[in-house]
């Protein structure tokens, strides 16, 4: 693998590693955070968890316009200020409603980081490695969950305003992100686009790519590149790859990942398990995460994303399953965790590994800051609504028949991976644009 792309796709994927930091770090203050400031499930899900989802939303929502505007680059350093300014305001938030406005901050550098990031890497990225290159964000993301869990663990109990400094310590990532992304080169792709060959010609020799200029340039062109501006990606002829962007994105959210992993201290200590056991049982999720999220990358170039897609809907169903019976049929505490281990597996393995590479290679090039956008504002209204209501659902039906829910919603997505999602793996960005545009499947 050519060691400058490999470097540069590291630095961008980074914007991974604090999305999923930034996700998973409330999950240690949150249940303080109520008791605290004395909010009702409903406030409490709505402001305190359901404004930094709802900047998720709206990041991604207008992500693409800045990617697509100023740049994958620019759009990434922005998005590390965001970062940054959302960890020190939450901090030092001294009332639940400025709490919320700050991690709101962290929401939208979130949202419009599945959209630039993903973009970015694919568009350097060669088609043969584009799978694990671009994996290297999720990567990031669980990366991040991993330490975020450690880091709620170590923190916890060390004074009143222990949740000041879960929440806080992610200010010190974002800073070093920020400086890095500034060194990152533009996106080829990006720049021709904008007309600038000569710079997209020194990039692309500057990063050692197998790509010319030329090449570059004509194999863009063959995918209606000069119709850009008159083209968007409601069109007919795009209906097939924004359904696939919209069915990947809704099934990923409806497999409850984002609702576990906000709540999954919470989810632990219903099943039984003690506050510290909750939370160290909390790291064990996000090793496992890490691990198969290591395995998907691995293989995702290899065995390609719709067997991944396979393995993980097989995964979803059985541990979801088995979580929504042990609730319902109270069994012991520590089946819970066990079958939330093997729910987190099936997440890295599919989805986890397979939806932001996905996304971001079924679009063409003109329109792949939209699409993305799109796919990832799917993911992220609900990633908003579903984590929002966990608290309320919880009292008001229990754990067992959400769980139960989702899946069913893992049986719909099985169905999906047979019968309409395309193998993308091998194939250049310019020929995949081809192959889906039109309907064509």
């Amino acid at each position: 693998m050519n060691p400058k792309i490999l470097r540069i796709s590291l630095i961008a994927a980074l914007a991974g590693f604090l999305f999923g930091f930034d996700t998973v770090v409330i999950s240690g203050a949150e249940k303080k955070l109520q008791a605290l400031w004395e909010t009702s499930d409903a406030f409490h899900g709505t402001v305190v968890i359901g404004m930094a989802l709802f900047g998720t939303v709206i990041g991604a929502m207008f992500g693409g316009i800045p990617t697509n505007r100023i740049g994958r680059k620019k759009t990434l350093f922005w998005i590390g200020v965001l970062y940054t300014l959302s960890a020190l305001g939450s901090a030092l938030a001294n009332d639940p409603v400025s709490f919320g406005i700050f991690r709101f901050l962290g929401g939208i550098g979130i949202g419009a980081s599945t959209v630039a990031a993903p973009t970015y890497i694919s568009e350097i990225a060669p088609a043969k490695q584009r799978g694990r290159l671009v994996g290297l964000y999720q990567f990031n993301i669980v990366f991040g969950i991993l330490i975020a869990f450690f880091s709620n663990y170590l923190l916890n109990g060390i004074g009143d305003n222990d949740w000041r400094w879960m929440v806080g310590v992610e200010a010190i990532p974002a800073a070093i992100y920020t400086l890095l992304a500034l060194g990152l080169p533009k996106s080829p792709r990006w720049l021709l686009t904008r007309g600038a060959t000569d710079e997209a010609d020194a990039i692309l020799k500057r990063i050692g790519s197998e790509l010319t200029v030329d090449r570059l340039r004509q194999d863009m062109a063959q995918s209606a590149i000069s119709a850009g501006k008159q083209e968007h990606i409601f069109m007919g002829k795009y209906r097939f790859p924004l359904a696939l962007a919209f069915l990947i994105a809704l099934f990923n959210q409806f497999s409850g990942i984002n609702a576990f992993l906000y709540y999954a201290p919470r989810i632990f200590e219903e099943a039984g398990l003690g506050e510290n056991t909750a939370l160290l049982s909390s790291i064990g999720i996000g090793f496992t995460n890490l691990v198969f999220t290591l395995l998907g990358i691995y293989l995702i170039d290899r065995l390609g994303r719709r067997q991944l897609m396979y393995i993980g809907s097989v995964g979803y169903i059985i541990s979801l399953g088995l979580v929504a019976a042990a609730f319902i049929l109270e069994w012991s505490g520590m089946m819970v965790p066990v079958f939330l281990f093997i729910f987190i597996a099936a997440h890295a393995i599919g989805q986890g590994a397979v939806i932001w590479v996905f996304i971001s290679e079924i679009f063409p090039n003109h329109l792949r800051g939209s699409g993305q956008s799109f796919g990832t504002s799917v993911h992220w209204i609900l990633a908003w609504l579903i984590p929002s209501s966990i608290p309320v659902l919880f009292s008001w039906v229990g754990p067992g028949p959400v769980f139960a829910f989702f899946a069913f919603m893992m049986a719909l997505q099985l169905l999906f991976v047979h019968f309409m999602m395309p193998e993308t793996k091998g194939i250049s960005l310019e020929a995949l644009s081809e192959k889906l545009s039109g309907g064509k499947k």
